[in-house]
């Protein structure tokens, strides 16, 4: 009877482990045709508030090896429904190091990162909101960015 129990502790264990990676819920995903990232091809999605709603904003973005800089300088903003920014924020984010050699390791042709956007974003009054990216580099349009997906973990 001993080892049941054990069992069924380690299959709720696992369940609950398995229904905590669901909250790392994608809430946009973007592709970009021929890798190319135009300077003013804002990466959008609306999203719905009912009550008071917190999120912890992470950025997975993958690049080629066409990507040109060190670094990737971003725009996060929030709009409310009528259009008004409610928050923003811009970033810089460092790629590669001094020497140009990628941060992070070479899987599937890309370089994966996940990068923090905007932990414990509290959202109070009920609404329509639209939460938006825009790459904010010198020289665009932007070639190597393979595809970006805004998590909230």
């Amino acid at each position: 009877m001993k080892g049941y129990h054990i069992f069924t502790l380690a299959f709720f264990l696992c369940l609950l482990g398995c229904g905590e990676r669901t909250n790392n819920k994608e809430l946009l995903q973007r592709s970009f045709y021929e890798t190319i990232w135009e300077r003013f091809d804002y990466v959008t999605t609306d999203v719905n508030i009912t009550k008071a709603t917190t999120y912890d904003l992470s950025l997975r973005i993958r690049f080629t090896d066409d990507y040109p800089y060190n670094d990737i300088s971003l725009v996060f903003t929030v709009f409310d429904e009528n259009g008004n920014p409610y928050r923003a924020k811009g970033y810089k984010f460092n790629l590669k190091d001094k020497e140009g050699h990628w941060n992070v390791e070479k899987v599937d042709g890309c370089y994966t990162f996940t990068l923090p956007i905007n932990k414990k974003l509290m959202i109070s009054d009920p609404g329509k909101y639209q939460f938006r990216l825009e790459q904010k580099m010198p020289i665009t349009p932007v070639v190597g960015v393979k595809d970006l997906a805004l998590l909230n973990d």
